[in-house]
């Protein structure tokens, strides 16, 4: 597992320290994306709904393929409730935290203001229990501690949708997220969030 982590982020830094790679791609309008995002994800093992917040960051390497890294850190868990008048959604923070860690490439449909993508990804994702309120700084331990939790490698395979509107847009994913431990687990991702590209 630390030998993923290890590929994942030597990956992640050959792309940011290699710009001849990518010279076409610099002088796109739009070669990198920045977003930040908000998470539902239902584990099956527990059919548990967590929800979280996350951060993608993706450089274009060909003009319709870009290569994107990111991570999520689910807090929250989701009710859903029904009454005969209708139904509720309650968040509720929980004790059961996930942080993850995906790259891979996306491939999209076109330049224009409206793209259809699609994603495969891989990277490791970490379960743990914390009282801690979150933050930050039980973001940043979480991370800190990863080499002492069990990671758990992830495969990422899904799509959506981005709008822009200028440099601005927001953006709508959704697939599934496998992970290997004691065979294949598949379990539901949607992310939706404003991304900006410059």
């Amino acid at each position: 597992m630390k030998r993923l982590l290890f590929v994942i982020f030597a990956a992640a830094i050959t792309c940011l320290i290699a710009p001849g790679a990518f010279g076409q791609a610099l002088h796109q309008n739009d070669r990198v994306e920045a977003g930040i995002f908000g998470e539902f994800y239902r584990t099956t093992q527990t059919d548990t709904n967590l929800a979280g917040v996350g951060a993608r960051l993706s450089f274009h390497a060909l003009p319709l393929v870009q290569l994107e890294a990111e991570t999520s850190y689910d807090f929250n868990k989701v009710f859903t409730e029904s009454f005969a008048s209708g139904g509720t959604i309650t968040l509720q923070k929980t004790n059961m935290r996930r942080i993850d860690g995906l790259f891979g490439p996306k491939l999209e449909t076109n330049k224009g203001p409206v793209r259809l993508f699609l994603t495969a990804k891989g990277g490791a994702t970490a379960f743990g229990f914390s009282a801690a309120p979150a933050t930050p700084g039980t973001f940043f331990s979480s991370v800190a501690n990863l080499r002492a939790d069990n990671a758990i490698a992830e495969f990422y395979p899904g799509g959506g949708v981005e709008a822009f509107l200028g440099p601005i847009g927001l953006r709508l994913d959704v697939g599934d997220e496998m992970l290997f431990t004691s065979g294949v687990h598949h379990n539901v991702r949607v992310t939706f969030g404003p991304t900006i590209r410059f």
